[in-house]
């Protein structure tokens, strides 16, 4: 008897810790999220605020693969007190946004700006509350919404790197508002929070702070129906609605120990889940197919729900003539955290950067390592020695020719 009474006690360790490897993999996009929203409060922000950098973002940013040859917002909305918000993207006669409004889940609503809905004439969004019914007034883009949280990423593109340029494309990304629909009679000012100057991290944490911030998300919002299966799942593991989640000693340890594993997991599937862009370089987008229909869908095919899809010295020779309207940029992500590798003195090259140097047909070398070659310091992206790293290459405006392949990127190479 005794035997089979430790047997038994084996088998739901081994059951709760399988649950919280799941549920970590489930959770990446909500605790992703979360923990932008607990870097806001660092930097002294909070909802219905819009944090912003006041120049060209460098390591100092550890949101997910940020692109620093763009100066970017975030607001973050909460509709379960304010009620419906309004976010106001302005006309493209000064500058461009380009960006997404999107829950809590990271799901977009719709894209805004040039390519999005107001197709660069500038609209006011409205984000709706979950079950709302009231009616939308004249005027107004309705985003309905089965969450209260959520929050826009949004860039305001330059039209070069130059200081000019720059300063630019911040005074128009502060013609963006967000309020109360509440008070549209009177619109108040927004609240801008610039985090240029402090260490806006929300690297995920592989640890019991997942778990934590996946329980404030739970306590936070209702649950959709498509994610009820994990209500009980959620439950086994001490993460309930309506009760604190304060795991004992034993179920610490077996949290952190199903976080780190969880972290490998992802870690091995990461480069088996993208899709190749053509099979002539091993260029692929940054997710699997499923991820990327059901981000643009809000998950809509009842079908397929890609929980795990989600969480997931060399030289580029860029070729002459790329396909885009605005400009092309090839920035380095630390491997292990997809941030920008910390205090680095930059992290990207662009055919926006001054003094990139091209060849004589217009083509660009892009190096990556620990240090510049010898003469080309202005093409240089540093890396941190002994450590890995990834490459995203970002087409702005992309014509055409590009959705053609008739502009093949080519494989970075080893120096």
């Amino acid at each position: 008897m005794a035997h089979k009474i430790s047997t038994l006690t084996n088998l739901e360790r081994r059951a709760f810790e399988r649950r919280a490897i799941e549920a970590v993999i489930w959770g990446m996009p909500v605790v992703n999220y979360e923990l932008m929203y607990q870097a806001l409060r660092r930097v002294k922000g909070d909802f219905n605020q819009i944090v912003y950098w006041s120049s060209l973002p460098d390591w100092k940013n550890q949101t997910l693969t940020p692109n620093p040859d763009a100066i970017y917002l975030m607001p973050f909305f909460n509709t379960k007190d304010a009620g419906p918000m309004v976010l106001v993207i302005p006309p493209a006669d000064g500058g461009r946004i380009n960006g997404s409004v999107m829950d809590c889940w990271q799901a977009a609503f719709e894209d805004v700006g040039p390519a999005g809905v107001d197709k660069g004439k500038g609209a006011k969004y409205l984000i709706l509350p979950p079950n709302y019914t009231a009616s939308v007034p004249d005027g107004f883009v309705p985003m309905p919404s089965g969450n209260y949280q959520g929050y826009a990423l949004l860039r305001s593109i330059l039209e070069s790197g130059s200081p000019e340029h720059v300063a630019k494309a911040v005074r128009y990304a502060k013609r963006i508002r967000l309020y109360p629909l509440s008070e549209a009679a009177k619109v108040p000012e927004t609240t801008f929070i610039d985090s240029i100057d402090t260490v806006f991290d929300s690297t995920i944490p592989y640890d019991l702070r997942f778990f934590q911030s996946l329980d404030r998300m739970v306590q936070a919002e209702p649950w959709l129906t498509r994610d009820k299966v994990m209500i009980a799942m959620l439950q086994s593991i001490g993460i309930e609605k309506g009760k604190p989640f304060k795991p004992d000693a034993s179920r610490r340890r077996l949290l952190e120990r199903a976080a780190s594993q969880a972290h490998d997991l992802l870690d091995a599937r990461y480069d088996a889940g993208f899709l190749p862009f053509d099979p002539k370089a091993r260029w692929a987008l940054p997710a699997s197919p499923a991820v990327i229909e059901g981000l643009q869908s809000n998950f809509a095919n009842p079908d397929q729900y890609p929980t795990d899809g989600r969480g997931l010295a060399y030289s580029l020779h860029v070729p002459p003539d790329a396909p885009v309207d605005l400009y092309w940029s090839a920035t380095v992500y630390d491997r292990e955290t997809h941030a920008l590798i910390r205090k680095r003195p930059w992290a990207s090259r662009s055919s926006q950067t001054p003094g990139l140097q091209s060849n004589a047909d217009g083509s660009v070398d892009v190096y990556f390592g620990p240090k510049a070659p010898a003469g080309s310091k202005s093409n240089w992206v540093p890396t941190r020695a002994g450590a890995r790293f990834e490459v995203l290459f970002r087409l702005y405006g992309p014509k055409k020719r590009f959705f053609e392949k008739k502009w093949i990127l080519p494989d970075i190479q080893k120096v």
